[in-house]
């Protein structure tokens, strides 16, 4: 039987999670983003196509969590169907901020880069 996606949280050097402490923070923005995750592990990344994007230029994609707040998830896929969440923050401008890319950039693990 096909295994479904994997979804791991990047985990810095002193053990924090910041994109599970972004959603622990936010009880409707996790909810969405939980939803949109389980159908990626069951199904996919294809499903999630209206949900995703990828940022022009690097190896990031971004999921696209809509309602009250504008939240974006950064993530990079691997192999075998793993996927490792690196930022997320609520967007409040049209162009995503190079601040925001540059911290998701840095949090890529060097195997990956």
């Amino acid at each position: 039987m096909d295994e479904g996606w994997q979804i791991n949280y990047y985990i810095s050097s002193s053990g924090d999670s910041p994109v599970k402490n972004f959603l622990d923070e936010r009880p409707v923005v996790k909810s969405k983003a939980f939803r949109i995750f389980q159908y990626i592990k069951e199904y996919g990344l294809t499903v999630a196509i209206p949900h995703i994007k990828k940022l022009a230029g690097t190896p990031i994609w971004e999921i696209r969590i809509l309602g009250g707040d504008s939240v974006r998830i950064f993530y990079i896929t691997r192999q075998e169907k793993k996927i490792l969440l690196l930022h997320a923050f609520v967007k409040k401008t049209d162009k995503t901020p190079p601040k925001e890319i540059a911290i998701a950039l840095s949090r890529i693990p060097p195997i990956d880069k």
